[in-house]
């Protein structure tokens, strides 16, 4: 057998399950970022109180130019 072989397919299965790990983590982290940006997001929604302020005529006409 050759021992220096084994060692390099060692070595390459290492790095190889390293950078899944790496990977995986990245992947974690960017869910978790795109997981706070989507709760910003539905936190700045306008509650039911403040758009009861609004005029009532608001929103019944589109204004359209040609």
């Amino acid at each position: 057998m050759d021992v220096t072989g084994i060692a390099n397919v060692a070595t390459a299965m290492s790095e190889a399950s390293t950078n899944q790990a790496v990977s995986v983590a990245v992947l974690k982290k960017a869910m978790d970022v795109s997981a706070a940006g989507a709760l910003a997001l539905i936190e700045a929604i306008p509650d039911a109180q403040s758009v009861q302020r609004l005029p009532s005529h608001l929103g019944q006409n589109i204004n359209t130019t040609a």
